[in-house]
């Protein structure tokens, strides 16, 4: 089936985009995210957006989409962090696919095209990613580039999706549970769901293009509290255990302690180096 037959063809959406937003309402962010989706070449797809109690101007932003039909609006009662809010967007959803945007990031107009393409020629994968572009407040300034085909092994130095550019079946994700909503996970909710899936025998893949613009600026660059680390550590320990990654995962389970300890500014040169060379890849 090609992808202008699905447009014309489906009754319901083929592909639900999935966002959580809090406190996106600064400097037309949220509108940048918002309309780089409309304005998808492919235009079957609901947008489903989850406000996570946002205390700024977020949620009127969102008000003032909720004329175009391809947009759902919903509102969590208090802040309960992303992957509440993601597996609130997924319990609504229509489509076969799930897509990631996040409220800061803008995502390229062929994006959907590609990724449903793909999906479509290649049934055997249940997460598919993309590379992806860095932009801060003076533009783009940097490229990285994924596994084109992600192993087990590769969950132990870092995630090998960026989470924010995937399509999932949905079925797929409803077959782990959707995301584990635990403390320990709130800053890596996707570490966790993708280890889980690969742990069931469920395979992914990067394509080898350019469809996602990541934000990565000054207030990016802030330290993560250190607890945050201490979390990722006990995530990567239980995904290294369901992977059959131990006793060597033992070590890589130490990472994010040990980056934690680094000062902002030197970790930050150590990003751009890694970047750098990630992008000639």
């Amino acid at each position: 089936m090609k992808i202008k037959d699905i447009d014309v063809e489906m009754t319901n959406p083929f592909v639900s985009i999935i966002m959580g937003v809090y406190n996106a309402g600064k400097s037309n962010m949220l509108q940048q995210a918002i309309e780089s989706i409309l304005n998808q070449t492919m235009q079957n797809f609901e947008f489903i957006i989850c406000d996570d109690a946002s205390t700024d101007s977020s949620y009127n932003i969102l008000q003032s989409y909720m004329h175009d039909s391809r947009i759902v609006v919903i509102k969590n009662d208090k802040n309960r962090g992303l992957a509440y809010s993601l597996n609130k967007c997924i319990s609504i959803a229509k489509g076969k696919y799930i897509v990631r945007q996040d409220a800061d990031d803008y995502s390229d107009t062929s994006r959907l095209n590609v990724l449903v393409e793909y999906m479509e020629s290649h049934p055997n994968y249940d997460i598919v990613g993309s590379n992806i572009k860095y932009f801060d407040e003076s533009g783009l300034w940097g490229k990285y580039v994924l596994p084109q085909y992600p192993q087990k092994k590769d969950f132990l130095f870092t995630v090998p999706f960026i989470h924010a550019t995937v399509i999932l079946k949905k079925e797929s994700i409803l077959k782990v549970g959707g995301y584990r909503v635990h403390k320990e996970t709130f800053r890596c909710e996707d570490y966790d769901l993708f280890m889980t899936m690969y742990s069931k025998g469920m395979r992914g893949a990067n394509i080898q293009r350019y469809l996602y613009n990541v934000r990565e600026d000054s207030a990016a660059q802030k330290r993560r509290k250190y607890k945050y680390r201490i979390d990722e550590a006990k995530v990567r320990l239980s995904g290294y255990r369901k992977l059959k990654l131990l006793p060597i995962g033992y070590l890589y389970a130490l990472k994010p302690l040990l980056v934690g300890l680094i000062p902002t500014s030197f970790l930050k040169v150590i990003k751009d180096k890694y970047y750098q060379r990630r992008s000639k890849k």
